[in-house]
């Protein structure tokens, strides 16, 4: 553990500024750790100066842990949090290669990354935080359709696709360019998204333009009459005067067309799109103060972030889980 003590305060987070007042902000790093210039400044850990947790991975659990993070740093001010969003598997790669202490993810560690995290000694503590609805959006000039079936997706997104326009996918719908947006092959967005509507995991059409930036996909969307994309659903709910969202249909009846409320995404109706979003820890990291404090935070405090920022909150039953599962963690 180190040794730096901890100085609790009573006061409430007023916002970035006074957290950069305070000197503990939390410092967001744009791209990925390959030799890019990173934005933060390097601080040393050690007596005298603050601790630093590394968080790298999904843009979409990042809107919640850089939430909880400023929170958690509003009352504690001798740890520094750096974070960092280059998608779900650049995330697991750096959690691999040993340079970060959490990773956002927005879906669940793969055999082959949990394997490659044991070959290099490295083991994780896999803790669900939210839910998600993946949501599938159009221009709001569209008012030729409300709800798409996961079929229609499918002609739609499968790689080798010949849509080009709406008239492809239903001949009622207008000759206008079906133009395509949507997140890359490192996002856990990507992985889920692909393999919930086109049946197999990074299978996708080539005729679209990927972003690992979720804004990205929102102001293509706005942007093209024709445009269709797909995103977490807190980006969604924050950009409603900008976009529509689809209802989704599992089956052929449009009729039965699920809206990606926060009630239908917490029930599971909102089939296939609901998805579970994580935290991962590296357990060796757990022997820090530091680390231990902000996921004890993040699991009690800090979860009152998750619909503050647009996604949906867990089951009591759910939260329980995690938290047992982190307290047996630090406990062994």
């Amino acid at each position: 553990m180190i040794g730096v003590g901890r100085r609790w305060s009573g006061a409430w987070s007023a916002g970035l500024l006074l957290l950069c007042f305070l000197g503990c902000s939390v410092e967001e790093v744009g791209g990925p750790s390959d030799g890019s210039k990173a934005t933060g400044p390097e601080v040393a850990t050690g007596s005298g100066e603050p601790s630093r947790i590394q968080i790298d991975g999904s843009s979409t659990v990042k809107l919640i842990t850089a939430a909880v993070a400023e929170d958690f740093q509003s009352k504690v001010s001798d740890v520094k949090i750096f974070l960092k969003v280059t998608g779900t598997g650049t995330g697991f790669k750096e959690m691999i290669a040993g340079r970060i202490d959490i990773a956002n993810a927005s879906r669940a560690i793969k055999e082959s990354e949990q394997a490659d995290c044991a070959k290099n000694g490295i083991d994780v503590l896999e803790l669900l935080v939210a839910m998600d609805g993946l949501t599938v959006c159009v221009n709001k000039d569209n008012d030729w359709v409300d709800t798409v079936t996961v079929a229609q997706l499918k002609k739609i997104w499968e790689p080798g696709s010949q849509v080009k326009s709406w008239k492809d996918v239903d001949a009622a719908w207008p000759d206008i360019p079906l133009v395509l947006f949507g997140a890359g092959e490192e996002s856990g967005t990507f992985d889920y998204f692909t393999e919930a509507i086109n049946g197999k995991e990074d299978s996708i059409t080539e005729n679209y333009s990927p972003s690992a930036d979720d804004n990205v996909t929102i102001t293509g969307v706005s942007g093209e009459k024709g445009g269709m994309g797909f995103l977490g659903c807190a980006y969604y709910y924050s950009n409603q005067e900008a976009v529509k969202a689809l209802k989704i249909s599992p089956t052929d009846d449009v009729a039965a067309g699920v809206a990606p409320t926060p009630e239908a995404v917490k029930s599971g109706e909102y089939k296939p799109l609901a998805r579970p979003l994580y935290i991962y820890v590296k357990k060796s990291s757990l022997a820090r103060q530091d680390v231990q404090d902000f996921i004890r935070f993040y699991l009690n405090d800090g979860l009152t972030q998750v619909s503050k920022v647009g996604y949906v909150e867990l089951s009591d039953a759910q939260i329980k889980v995690s938290r047992d599962a982190f307290e047996a963690a630090i406990t062994k």
